[in-house]
């Protein structure tokens, strides 16, 4: 149980560690790289591992005892000088990298955010158990047993005990040794999500613009991933014409030429209509631009789209409007001045740098629907 209790308490500081660096956590594109499974690997240099220091000994210490004035103390005490720098036998600081699931990371950016929790439809009614396996400990089922832990402490035993021989390395773990996981079991309703996640490639939509629509998709899918177990995602891609791709393709494409907005919202259509029919599914919609459409009437255009079909389906649609030197900004404008506060469905956010990405993430997903 003191194991146990000590891997509690690190937990904690790991997570307080988290939520103080929390908005550079979001605003850097190194950790989406670090990203495995489920499982990101975020460094944390401010953690102070426990360690020995030696104290003050008034009987002992430098320039005291025995010895005559100017006799030379050992090579590599000293930190000034020539040998400042060069080659030691001593380790250096080094900065402590930690694993942490992506349903955790959700949970302390909903934490932080003060996130509400999703006010799902579709089979709300009928509820899932799901085990969430957290910690240690040294009795339960030997279904839950786990190996390595309990071979380890086995190892560390013999080892310890003298017990252990490299030329013959038989390790055998007794009763004290064992370790399981511990659970808790969680009800959760079984629903369907998915997230329609529609860009501008326009030629005014510049690597730094697809860069924040990168960043705030991936927050929010880490968000929505901790409300459903099964959440699809859809890539759509526009200039003056739409199509679906993947989700690299989203992240990195180069395109350019002239923008219709419509030609998005069209395409969205199709694919709610052929794959997620809304009775079943809860439907995201986030479209991404720098507000410069091609005319007036591809406005009105995708306006009556809106209106007629996905407002309807969807559980929300969010606009973010990214800013680019080339871009009007003007679509923003015309979606709060055709829309104002009338529909609860719609929400905007214009997101000027990384540093505005918690603000939209709060905005995006702070009323819970």
């Amino acid at each position: 149980m003191k194991m146990e209790t000590d891997v509690n308490r690190f937990r904690k500081i790991v997570r307080g560690k988290i939520k103080e660096n929390l908005k550079k956590f979001i605003s850097s594109g190194e950790l989406i790289g670090r990203q495995g499974k489920k499982i990101i690997s975020i460094p944390l240099p401010r953690i102070d591992l426990p360690h020995f220091q030696f104290g003050s000994n008034p009987q002992r210490g430098l320039g005291q005892g025995e010895g005559n004035l100017g006799e030379p103390i050992d090579q590599g005490e000293s930190q000034t000088g020539p040998n400042q720098g060069k080659a030691s036998d001593k380790p250096g600081q080094h900065a402590l990298e930690v694993e942490v699931s992506l349903e955790e990371l959700g949970d302390i950016l909903g934490d932080e955010l003060g996130l509400p929790r999703i006010d799902n439809k579709g089979k709300k009614n009928i509820s899932q158990k799901k085990y969430k396996y957290q910690g240690l400990l040294r009795n339960g089922p030997e279904s839950l047993k786990n190996f390595k832990r309990t071979f380890k402490e086995a190892l560390k035993r013999q080892i310890g005990m003298g017990d252990y021989s490299s030329s013959n390395p038989i390790v055998i773990p007794i009763k004290e040794d064992k370790r399981y996981r511990s659970f808790k079991v969680e009800d959760r309703p079984e629903a369907s999500a998915v997230i329609i996640y529609m860009m501008d490639v326009s030629g005014s939509m510049g690597e730094e613009q697809k860069e924040l629509v990168r960043l705030t998709a991936f927050w929010l899918n880490t968000w929505l991933k901790l409300n459903y177990d099964n959440l699809e995602t859809v890539f759509i891609v526009h200039d003056a014409a739409a199509r679906e791709v993947d989700e690299n393709t989203f992240y990195h494409t180069k395109e350019s030429g002239g923008t219709l907005i419509s030609s998005a919202f069209k395409l969205c259509e199709k694919i709610i209509n052929e794959k997620y029919p809304a009775s079943e599914w809860n439907i995201y919609l986030f479209h991404f631009s720098d507000g410069d459409n091609w005319s007036g009437s591809d406005t009105s255009d995708s306006f009556h789209i809106l209106d007629t079909v996905l407002l309807p389906s969807c559980n929300m649609f969010a606009y973010g409007q990214v800013e680019s030197r080339y871009g009007s900004g003007q679509f923003l404008k015309d979606l709060n001045k055709h829309y104002g506060d009338d529909n609860e469905k719609i929400i905007t956010h214009s997101i000027k740098n990384k540093e505005g990405i918690m603000d939209a993430l709060k905005v995006f997903l702070g009323k819970g629907k």
